[in-house]
């Protein structure tokens, strides 16, 4: 899935402000678009858990950078999901 990463919050809502160490893990951005499933591993086809538009925390690492009109954006595999944010 290509997912739009979102900026790390600095301040808090109650007005905590974050150090830089606090946004490292794990990631949070938009998905932009979903292809229809993932083969996994083992050759079993996974429907995808996410569609376009939902907020997903990723892992640090979990994705493969591509840079589109100078926009950088991440391509997720569907197991480096941690949270969808409406389930939160």
């Amino acid at each position: 899935m290509l997912v739009e990463p979102q900026e790390a919050q600095t301040k808090t809502a109650s007005g905590i402000y974050l150090p830089d160490s606090a946004d490292e893990k794990p990631q949070k951005g938009k998905v932009l678009a979903v292809g229809a499933n993932e083969v996994t591993e083992h050759g079993a086809i996974r429907k995808a858990p996410v569609k376009s538009g939902d907020i997903v925390i990723y892992k640090k690492w979990g994705g493969n950078e591509v840079k589109i009109d100078n926009k950088e954006y991440l391509f997720v595999k569907f197991e480096d999901i941690l949270a969808i944010e409406k389930y939160l």
